[in-house]
């Protein structure tokens, strides 16, 4: 990749800087896209020894471009996303993808192919991560910001997900929903 094409895709992925997701912080700031996939990349870093078995430069590789594809599409909320919102998504993310040059575009096709499958374990580790560190992100929201739906939901959001992972995942998302009950019997 020369420099050109190197800015040029920087360019387009400094997009989810900008663009926003459906949780604001403690202060009261929407959260972006970088905020979470910085978040989930530390999440999964912190837990690198406990998960040995696992392969964490590729766990860390799909934590930082997880979200690559709402650089041009933008956040869908989970609750609101369709198949067809998915399939977009993953449409252009893979055009993107394809227009920049070997090596960068195999290795990402290939990470990305792999994250989609969901076969994995670091691919199902990834996806727990993801979604333990959207339910720890809203726990530390006030609730003057949260849908009704997600009062169910922040209990129930990426349990199945951390099941398929690992048994130190369900511990962790078990200790979020804990937190979501405290928060929802407290009324923060």
């Amino acid at each position: 990749m020369n420099n050109r094409e190197l800015i040029e895709f920087l360019h387009i992925a400094n997009n989810l800087k900008e663009y926003t997701r459906h949780s604001v912080s403690e202060q009261g700031r929407w959260e972006s896209v970088a905020d979470h996939s910085w978040r989930v990349s530390l999440l999964a870093l912190l837990l690198e020894d406990e998960l040995a078995d696992a392969d964490f430069n590729k766990i860390l590789r799909m934590c930082i471009v997880h979200d690559l594809g709402e650089a041009i599409t933008k956040d869908i909320p989970s609750f609101w996303k369709s198949e067809a919102d998915s399939a977009h998504e993953d449409a252009v993310l893979f055009q993107w993808i394809d227009s920049i040059p070997e090596p960068q575009k195999s290795k990402l096709q290939a990470l990305f192919t792999e994250m989609l499958a969901l076969e994995s374990r670091e691919a199902k580790i990834y996806k727990a991560l993801d979604k333990i560190e959207a339910v720890l992100q809203h726990n530390e929201s006030p609730l003057s910001g949260w849908l009704p739906l997600e009062y169910e939901l922040n209990q129930t959001y990426g349990q199945k997900e951390a099941e398929q992972a690992d048994p130190r995942l369900v511990e962790l998302r078990q200790m979020a929903k804990e937190d979501t009950i405290k928060k929802l019997e407290l009324g923060l």
